[in-house]
């Protein structure tokens, strides 16, 4: 179709919801929404458009980070009508540095075009779990970080991160004691969830989610103002049309095993949005696939625990190399070498820089501990053998190989794993 052509506008109480083209950052303007004349599915085209309607109609009212975060929210939004044909129930994580930066608003929007919400708000782990069936509700959860952002907090709710967890994927249930009898009862916990909140969620709830930073708007960067009541029937129109376009498909669905361009989780929590991206057909699924290897590469340094943990094999590995990869090292010569880096963060880890303990508690986790060893001369000292790195660097960073190692295949990487 001719980039000038537009499509009709949905009917609306008002004027005002026309649904002209909205400027995003990163991306022209996309078409008008289709007409809201019949409910049913009219052409090959009616899911393509559809999810341009969803993208202006979301756009409309926040200024997402980029195209690719518009794309996910679009999708993410529309994946929620064929939930019962998922194996996986992605989260969207909708997080910001501070307060104004349209978290809120983003998911006002999505509340009025997802199938069947679910505010969880001040909502007890056992309603919600009641409340989630074979065709599960759309869970939503505002203000986030006042459940998760303290340890107080998060111990309080830790039933609730539990139910989000355990809810990504499909035939995870919960057991509780239930009924008068007290006996052992499963329930189910399967249902797509979409939190906002002011900074990160839990990291097992960011690892199953599709993440989109919001940043507070600049000068110049204009939205309309949401308002329910003149707002939410045209909203209802294209959630209803939603519905008439997927609910058809969900079969369909079920049955689609999607080429999926990251691995692991993240192709997990993804695959439903490049479903109904190609169930839509058109640009849809090109541009699903290249928001998800964006949004997910960057994701993969948003982990500062993980990505302080694999810069120290990286440099710990740099550092062999620069003294000759010798089979072991002094702790104290491995230290030295980790500061000489003005830009890596060790002279500055902690109160007087990265120690020796410091040193083994980022070690940890990889099951890498100094020793007490023989070096020349029959001096013996704690340090490291080179050995005993292997592995992680196999593991967490097997493209940082160095000429040294002279390994072509490890030197191309596996591809992305966020």
């Amino acid at each position: 179709m001719d980039e000038s052509t537009t499509s009709p506008t949905i009917a609306a109480p008002t004027s005002h919801l026309a649904w002209p083209p909205v400027a995003v950052p990163g991306q022209s303007p996309k078409s008008e929404p289709p007409a809201s004349g019949s409910d049913e599915p009219d052409s090959a085209d009616e899911g393509a458009a559809l999810l341009d309607g969803l993208r202006a109609a979301i756009a409309r009212y926040v200024i997402l980070p980029d195209g690719d975060a518009l794309t996910a929210v679009t999708l993410w939004g529309a994946a929620t009508h064929i939930q019962p044909a998922l194996q996986h129930a992605p989260r969207l994580a909708v997080v910001g540095p501070a307060k104004r930066c349209g978290k809120s608003r983003l998911l006002d929007v999505i509340t009025e075009t997802v199938r069947e919400p679910l505010i969880t708000v001040n909502t007890s782990p056992a309603v919600v779990f009641r409340a989630i069936g074979d065709d599960p509700p759309t869970l939503l959860v505002d203000e986030a970080d006042t459940i998760f952002g303290s340890i107080k907090a998060a111990e309080k709710n830790e039933e609730l991160r539990g139910l989000l967890n355990a809810g990504h994927q499909r035939n995870r249930p919960a057991l509780r004691i239930s009924g008068p009898e007290h006996k052992p009862q499963a329930f189910p916990t399967f249902a797509m969830a979409a939190l906002a909140g002011i900074g990160d969620l839990p990291d097992t709830i960011m690892d199953r989610a599709v993440v989109i930073r919001m940043q507070r708007r600049k000068d110049g960067e204009r939205v309309e103002q949401f308002r329910s009541r003149r707002d939410i029937p045209a909203l209802h129109i294209l959630r209803d049309r939603l519905t008439a376009w997927l609910r058809p498909l969900i079969d369909t669905a079920a049955e689609l095993v999607p080429v999926m361009p990251v691995q692991d989780r993240a192709a997990d929590t993804w695959e439903p949005l490049v479903i109904v991206a190609e169930l839509a057909g058109g640009a849809w699924p090109e541009q699903a696939r290249a928001a998800c290897v964006a949004m997910c590469a960057a994701e993969a340094g948003k982990d500062d625990e993980s990505n302080l943990k694999t810069r120290l094999l990286q440099d710990i590995r740099r550092a062999f190399a620069r003294c000759g990869d010798p089979d072991i090292m002094r702790t104290r010569d491995l230290l030295e070498e980790l500061v000489k880096d003005q830009e890596a963060p060790w002279a500055e880890y902690g109160a007087t820089g990265l120690s020796p303990r410091h040193l083994g508690l980022l070690l940890k986790d990889f099951d890498i501990k100094a020793a007490t060893l023989r070096f020349e001369g029959g001096r013996q000292a704690k340090g490291f053998a080179r050995l005993r790195f292997t592995d992680a660097w196999a593991r967490y960073c097997p493209d940082d190989s160095t000429p040294d190692e002279g390994d072509e295949s490890s030197a191309q990487g596996p591809g992305l794993h966020p």
